[in-house]
């Protein structure tokens, strides 16, 4: 498989994607105001503990408060000091942990996301190339990912070697191979650093930071660029350079992986089109099925369709080979859509059990290409497959995007129908209050054709029933749900507004699209009002010269000018000479 690592580099933000078999999976970012705080350490003071919860607001310094569960407080000499036996915190009262006031060295587990402050976790871990030093865990482990049997007892025994006292280590997966001078190195490096955190801890004030986790770019180096990668490509100059230092103390051996390549990489790649579509809910498989991606705040739900796809043997051989491929969409679209928390997969019923273990194994063999820690919890007799998936930054799209303004994120709004109900019931209401003869009513254009109805007949019954006369206008600037009304008493306003062209007035206007009813003519607006521009079809999207011929209330009909048939005659004589 060929995978590349492209970071693009420009003044605003740092962008990073990662291909495998020149297809997107992953996308990070990193914005000049926007840093992440994943990793990073600070000095922290106690501003709540809540036993209700079994936890504690923490001041670190941002906009809003952290929050410190009681499963995440390593203390072992609070527990001494209160004289308690030793066991597992989660099972300690937090306030017998945590007092207010006090200050305490943390690391933000998970960035803020909504409403949600970061969470925060009193065992600190430092990562490096090879390993992570726990500051404060007496223990040693390797990680899962390296499958010899052999080579992780190796790994283990040099790790318990050459730790650190009352330090602990987890051996990461590039350390497959390495040697022991190697592993002491990365070792040494980290305790060194995890001694100028606490030197500067004791000398910090509440609330500072302490330590910053890595740039994007050196993150990149130390967690996804290894012997798996292909190679790297980055489009600046500058940072290709650094990039070369810093490989020389990681990984030496990887710098002849990296290029440069001063062109825009994301255009280069149609990188942009692939993130666009990343946030659209709809994902079409190659067959012609299709993935339903509905992503809120408590879980994340894809629903896997049949679509276009018929298959060519049976309904059940349709489902599995849909399911089959739907697998491998899916866990592309968890890591390209950094999709995390709770998520639910609505497969398509199989009726064979042997078709519901093939997919759950399929899933779990994709989802070995994720470095985020996955957990499948099983396959149910609905097809649904539960997994839960370590959410440590934010998703694709609550990067790039936020909840609409109109329809607060609920992703519908209310339709042309229900918005003309309310204005009409709005115009009954004013119109018992108010003694003005008229009302002008300002809504998006389609409202507005409700309003009025075929023929102006709903806008005649409402001015019967209310004893007022109403001018409906539609504005095209207008949202779908906006809706201004105003009170009208100047008669000339009111005449102006009911009529605001004469009979054998000439003016330019555009057609703006076809008649509804009457597919020769087009419809012309002049602020709001309607035109109905008689065999007006052909000059659709062009500013042409009409003659006003009849008015009526709420639209008047035109005849195109004699000098404008004459140019469009011309225009086509001409362009079939050219031809």
């Amino acid at each position: 498989m060929l995978k590349e690592i492209l970071i693009e580099v420009t003044k605003e933000e740092i962008k990073v994607a990662v291909l495998e078999n020149k297809r997107l999976v992953e996308v990070y970012l990193e914005r000049s105001f926007q840093m992440r705080l994943a990793g990073n350490i600070y000095k922290g003071r106690v501003e709540n503990v809540l036993p209700g919860m079994q936890a504690a607001f923490v001041n670190i310094g941002l906009e809003r408060n952290a929050f410190l569960y009681v499963e995440d407080v390593h203390d072992d000499s609070r527990v001494s000091e209160l004289g308690l036996e030793k066991k597992p915190h989660a099972s300690l009262p937090i306030q017998n942990l945590l007092q207010e006031g006090q200050e305490i060295l943390v690391q933000v587990v998970k960035e803020p996301f909504g409403t949600k402050g970061a969470r925060l976790t009193t065992q600190l871990t430092l990562p490096g190339r090879y390993v992570v030093l726990l500051s404060d865990l007496d223990c040693v482990g390797v990680s899962r990912r390296i499958s010899p049997e052999r080579e992780r007892e190796r790994l283990k025994a040099l790790a318990e070697e050459i730790r650190p006292p009352g330090a602990g280590l987890i051996v990461r997966t590039v350390a497959e191979g390495i040697s022991k001078e190697e592993l002491r190195a990365d070792v040494t490096a980290l305790y060194e650093l995890w001694h100028r955190i606490q030197a500067k801890a004791r000398r910090s004030p509440a609330p500072s930071l302490i330590h910053r986790e890595l740039e994007l770019v050196s993150w990149v180096l130390r967690d996804l660029f290894g012997d798996d990668v292909d190679r790297l490509v980055i489009n600046d100059r500058e940072a290709y350079e650094r990039v070369l230092e810093l490989l020389e103390v990681l990984d030496s051996h990887l710098r002849n992986r990296v290029y440069l390549n001063e062109t825009d990489l994301w255009g280069e790649y149609g990188l942009e089109q692939e993130i666009e579509r990343a946030l659209r809910p709809k994902v079409w498989l190659r067959s012609g099925g299709y993935l339903v991606i509905d992503e809120v705040e408590a879980l994340t739900v894809i629903d896997v369709n049949t679509g276009k796809y018929t298959g060519s043997k049976n309904f059940a051989d349709t489902v599995f080979r849909t399911n089959l491929e739907a697998v491998q969409e899916v866990v592309r679209q968890l890591r390209l859509r950094n999709l995390g928390g709770i998520i639910i997969i609505d497969f398509i019923d199989m009726d064979f059990q042997a078709h519901r273990t093939e997919i759950l194994k399929r899933l779990e063999d994709e989802l070995k290409k994720d470095k985020t820690r996955t957990y499948v919890l099983g396959l149910t007799q609905l097809g649904l497959v539960e997994l839960t998936r370590k959410k440590v930054r934010p998703s694709l799209s609550s990067l790039l995007e936020k909840p609409c303004p109109y329809c607060e994120g609920k992703g519908r709004v209310l339709s042309e129908e229900t918005v003309s109900l309310k204005v009409s019931q709005e115009l009954r209401s004013l119109a018992q209050k108010s003694d003005a003869p008229a009302f002008l009513v300002e809504a998006n254009p389609s409202v507005a054709a409700f309003l009025i109805g075929g023929g102006g007949n709903r806008l005649r019954e409402l001015e019967n029933e209310t004893g007022k006369q109403i001018v409906v206008k539609g504005v095209e600037s207008l949202h779908l749900q906006k809706i201004n009304i105003r009170a009208l008493s100047s008669e000339e306003e009111i005449a102006t507004l009911f009529a605001p062209v004469k009979v054998g007035q000439i003016l330019e206007a555009k057609v703006e699209e076809a008649h509804a009813t009457n597919p020769r003519d087009g419809i012309a607006r002049l602020d709001g009002y309607i035109i109905d521009v008689e065999e007006g079809r052909a000059f659709i999207g062009e500013k042409i010269s009409l003659e006003i011929v009849r008015v009526f209330r709420t639209y008047a009909r035109a005849r195109i000018c004699e000098k404008t048939k004459g140019s469009a005659k011309k225009s086509k004589t001409f362009a079939k000479k050219n031809k």
